[in-house]
């Protein structure tokens, strides 16, 4: 039986409040709101299994949010002289110990975290401090597309859990955009750091940067009918907002569709010529 993750059970037993699974750490109640209509002695049922606000296992078949090994961004529910209890998606709330938090929570707060089985208590508890549970090996290569997890601001940047596995960092001159914790977002490897820290960016680089963006120039001009009020003179927010890239990117594509003879350029907008 795995604790704080998804297990295929038989049911036992029915009772008044439930039916009783079986496992081998013993009979597991399932709740009657949670069973299934027609569910029968000796059918298996996927369930997830965590412990009740009285530490007695319990499944349920609804979905948490996050599971034991899992990076996730939870809000905060409550916060307590024990820690801080946090939304996962079940009706017992995760607990947040203080001892696991880098720096003091409040309710409404959204924190990244880590979930683990603690050896001492054999319960789930979430920690702040997610750093130490990623892989410092990361097996990527430069230009690489991933996943982050925006996961904590600082006057170098963001940090960011990179495929739900490496510690990134985001540097505050690669964004362009508004950024929150939980965020997640299309990112690419710039390097892989000695430590086995990975630095990020939001672009591709180099010349495959340019091609992409230049066909993400073009799509944004199909779809607005052959033009758009933005110019190498523009706004950075404005051709951001507008084309999810950075002005210095935006340059790029449009000079390599210039040079193509794809794009007409005025003083107020960009139009696309289209080829016969």
């Amino acid at each position: 039986m795995n604790l704080g993750d998804y297990n295929e059970l038989e049911v036992a037993r029915f009772v008044e409040f439930g039916v009783y699974l079986t496992s081998d750490d013993g009979d597991i109640l399932l709740p009657d709101r949670y069973v299934p209509t027609g569910v029968q002695i000796g059918d298996m049922l996927r369930v997830f299994v965590y412990r009740d606000s009285e530490d007695r296992l319990v499944a349920t078949t609804e979905q948490p949010l996050a599971r034991v090994g899992d990076f996730a961004a939870l809000t905060v529910k409550d916060v307590t002289g024990m820690g801080a209890f946090l939304d996962w998606g079940l009706m017992k709330d995760l607990l947040l110990p203080l001892r696991n938090q880098p720096k003091r929570v409040r309710t409404g707060d959204r924190v990244v975290v880590f979930i683990y089985v603690d050896d001492a208590s054999d319960r789930l508890v979430a920690t702040a401090k997610w750093e130490k549970f990623t892989d410092r090996e990361p097996q990527l290569q430069p230009g690489q597309e991933v996943q982050l997890l925006i996961a904590g601001e600082s006057d170098l940047g963001y940090a960011a859990v990179v495929d739900s596995r490496y510690q990134g960092m985001l540097f505050r001159n690669e964004v362009f955009r508004p950024m929150s914790i939980g965020d997640v977002l299309r990112g690419y490897v710039r390097q892989v750091r000695p430590d086995g820290k990975v630095d990020v960016s939001l672009q591709r680089q180099g010349y495959d940067e340019a091609l992409a963006a230049a066909d993400t120039l073009v799509q944004a001009l199909r779809k607005a009918g052959g033009t758009l009020p933005i110019t190498d003179h523009s706004d950075p927010e404005e051709i951001y907002r507008r084309l999810g890239m950075s002005k210095k990117v935006f340059k790029k594509a449009l000079g390599a569709l210039y040079r193509r003879g794809a794009v007409h350029l005025a003083d107020d907008h960009t139009r696309l010529i289209e080829e016969e």
